[in-house]
């Protein structure tokens, strides 16, 4: 009876293990594809504001009272385009007397040249001695003279008369007046208004030396011309916006780093015709950063986590999973930049990453990775729209 029991026993527990046995899960079927391949170009992300190539306080240069205001505040003018008159009487008086000393210094001259020319007849004749001739050609050149400078007081003269109306230096907008009709301005003292240039603008901004120094090595190697020589082209997004929508070219790159801030000044050149672009006004702006390079590319859903560490999960030779760390870079075409970590016959791991242990089997299938411009998103949220206080219905 004894060893009926046991054989009964053992049999039931043969059973069960086989039973278990029977119910392992089979691998988990996950998708894998090898890195998408593509020639790409980084861009470096800068924050700045526009300013005014030229921006001038304009002051008059000469004395005298205002009469009148040709432009309006906060208006568009063109280069030589008239803004205020000053009393031009004063000047005009002034280049009156000037003319006037002009034609009695000519009829001076004229008089001279007339007796110095008798003085040489009579001379060769001996009827007049050697130190009266002398004395009629100095007068002769004294004469020349008070006409030469009749001319320049006339010149200044018609200088300061043309002061009287002063006109925009350069094409731009203006801001408000500072001074009304009846004020007295003082040559070069008082500030009358101010003008600022619009087309083209200047989009400044201070890159780290981190990203300097990045850029000198690569413009060594020749893989990027240093922006000091290149006119590098550089993109920018206003703050309610969430495309690059401006262009641009690099222009200046300053000649020393602030050593307080660790950065370097810069600025580009943007083109501006509607004139849209504000002095002042904030950007974001993303300067080319490297040369053409072949990079791979991967979904982000394929990266995971791993405390410091970013890693994908590649299905090895064994079918067996293998994490691999990392090393990301920018977005493109909605798929994120490997720089290092991953071969290109690498077959990546793309879904079911959470239920995956390294070294378990899986079951590959086999996929595609295509470019998703659809989903790459901007770097930056932007500005909310204001609302307004009030309202009104018509």
């Amino acid at each position: 009876m004894r060893l009926l029991i046991a054989g009964v026993a053992l049999g039931l527990l043969s059973a069960c293990g086989g039973g278990q046995q029977q119910q392992a899960p089979p691998p988990p079927e996950v998708t894998v594809a090898t890195p998408l391949q593509r020639d790409v170009v980084d861009w470096d992300d800068y924050t700045g504001r526009f300013v005014a190539p030229e921006d001038v306080e304009i002051r008059p240069r000469v004395n005298g009272v205002i009469t009148a205001v040709y432009f309006r505040d906060g208006q568009d003018v063109r280069s030589g385009e008239a803004l205020l008159k000053i009393d031009d009487r004063p000047y005009r008086a002034a280049l009156a007397q000037a003319q006037a000393q002009v034609a009695r210094a000519q009829a001076a001259l004229t008089n001279a040249r007339g007796v110095t020319a008798r003085s040489r007849q009579l001379a060769a004749a001996q009827a007049v001695s050697k130190e009266e001739l002398e004395s009629n050609i100095a007068a002769e050149r004294t004469a020349a003279a008070d006409l030469a400078a009749g001319r320049a007081a006339v010149s200044n003269a018609q200088l300061n008369l043309g002061f009287t109306t002063v006109r925009a230096p350069f094409s731009g907008r203006m801001s408000d007046r500072k001074v009304s009709l009846g004020d007295s301005v003082a040559d070069g003292t008082t500030v009358l208004t101010r003008i600022v240039s619009l087309d083209p603008i200047w989009f400044e901004f201070e890159g780290a030396e981190g990203f300097y120094l990045k850029n000198l090595r690569q413009a060594q190697r020749g893989e990027r011309g240093s922006s000091r020589s290149t006119a590098n082209p550089i993109d920018i997004q206003l703050a309610d916006e969430s495309e690059y929508r401006w262009h641009g070219k690099m222009q200046f790159l300053d000649n020393a780093i602030d050593p307080n801030s660790g950065t370097i000044r810069a600025h580009a050149v943007v083109p501006n015709p509607t004139r849209f672009l504000t002095p002042g006004m904030f950007g974001r702006a993303r300067l080319i950063g490297s040369g053409t390079y072949k990079a791979m590319l991967i979904p982000d859903e394929a990266i995971v986590t791993d405390q410091t560490r970013r890693l994908v999960y590649v299905v090895g030779q064994d079918g067996k999973t293998v994490p691999r760390p990392v090393e990301v870079g920018a977005k493109v075409d909605g798929l994120r930049i490997v720089r290092a970590g991953l071969a290109p016959t690498d077959l990546v791991i793309l879904d079911g990453l959470g239920r995956l242990q390294p070294g378990a089997p899986v079951k590959p299938k086999r996929s595609q990775i295509k470019p998703q411009p659809a989903q790459q998103a901007a770097p930056s949220e932007t500005m909310p729209e204001p609302q307004s206080g009030q309202a009104t219905s018509r």
